[in-house]
């Protein structure tokens, strides 16, 4: 039986408290994503992720440099990206920043390679976004090359090709999970599952029977691509908040959301969208700890998922509540979620 994976992760918002008005400083925010990792860690927690994003109201620009703080933080959790934006970065450099947070953290380092979902970084970093998707798919290709051979030769558009080239160092087993994230049209989900990569299902709000179209396109694509199926790994994220109540946890999330939404875009986030946040269908992790127990559960018996990454650091939220929600994960939910989901990964095998 697959072990079921629990995470969080953080895109590195950084944002005045909207309950306040005040900011901490860019120093304090990176030293409160390391020790979220690090109580993620002390907690039993599997997986922290830590994405990229090269704009205002955002501190990690530098995620690898951060992730390689955390590896030497912690002991046992795996260090991934949420995501690493592929599209405008060079695959060579990418896969030797991982390599080497992978010998930091003896073994425990992945990629999720994403396209961006915010396109300020592309004329920041000296790229046409009209070339959006024929940048990530050349350059996860490459990179998915980079991690299997171990000499390359390669060429493409958007680089200078290589020619016998070796890559130092190398991971502590070889090679790199590297994961393809996903969201909006499902024909990235039909490249995951040609490609053979775990996949890494970004959800926001809606019912996840919506989101389910994606999983079993990719489960369709990865087994008639000829893959082995024991190999195939479904991850899925979500936006999580909790606290003692259901009220208390959908008043309170709504402020921060909503907070994020109006600093990105000028626009609050829609009511009428996060009206239904606490029903169980919901793809949105808002309610009282059993609320979001029985929610977890029902996707996974929708996906059949084998991990689920939860982000609950967004709006300018305040330390103390980021730790609450981390210690109520790691103590309450996170337990009872593995024996449910045992339960379950036990009665299929003996039926």
């Amino acid at each position: 039986m697959k072990k079921f994976e629990i995470g969080i992760y953080s895109l590195g918002d950084y944002l005045s408290d909207p309950a306040t008005g005040s900011i901490v400083s860019e120093q304090q925010r990176i030293e409160e994503i390391i020790q979220a990792a690090k109580l993620a860690d002390e907690l039993g927690l599997d997986v922290f992720a830590l994405g990229e994003s090269h704009q205002e109201h955002f501190i990690s620009q530098a995620h690898a440099v951060i992730l390689g703080g955390i590896a030497r933080e912690t002991k046992n959790i795996t260090i991934s990206s949420s995501a690493t934006i592929v599209s405008t970065s060079d695959p060579v450099r990418v896969y030797e920043n991982f390599s080497t947070i992978d010998l930091m953290s003896n073994g425990r380092a992945e990629i999720v390679g994403g396209r961006a979902s915010r396109i300020g970084l592309f004329s920041l970093l000296g790229y046409n976004v009209r070339d959006y998707e024929a940048l990530f798919e050349e350059k996860f290709e490459m990179l998915l090359q980079l991690n299997k051979e171990s000499v390359v030769n390669w060429s493409g558009r958007f680089r200078a090709p290589l020619e016998n080239a070796v890559l130092y160092p190398k991971p502590l087993k070889g090679r790199l999970p590297i994961w393809r994230a996903v969201g909006g049209p499902p024909y990235s989900a039909v490249l995951a599952g040609q490609q053979g990569v775990p996949m890494m299902l970004a959800t926001l709000g809606g019912p996840a029977t919506l989101f389910n179209h994606s999983v079993r396109t990719y489960r369709d694509n990865y087994i008639a691509a000829g893959h082995d199926p024991e190999n195939m790994i479904v991850g899925v994220t979500n936006l999580f908040h909790t606290a003692e109540t259901d009220q208390e946890a959908f008043k309170n999330f709504y402020k921060y959301i909503n907070h994020t939404f109006l600093s990105a875009n000028g626009h609050g986030f829609n009511r009428e969208a996060y009206v239904d946040a606490l029903d169980k269908r919901n793809v949105m992790l808002v309610g009282s700890p059993e609320t979001i127990i029985e929610k977890i559960l029902y996707q996974y018996d929708v996906y059949n998922n084998d991990r689920i990454m939860l982000q609950l650091d967004l709006g300018g939220m305040p330390w103390e509540q980021v730790k609450y929600n981390i210690e109520v994960i790691g103590n309450v939910i996170a337990p009872r979620v593995r024996e449910e989901i045992a339960k379950r990964q036990l009665a299929k095998v003996e039926a």
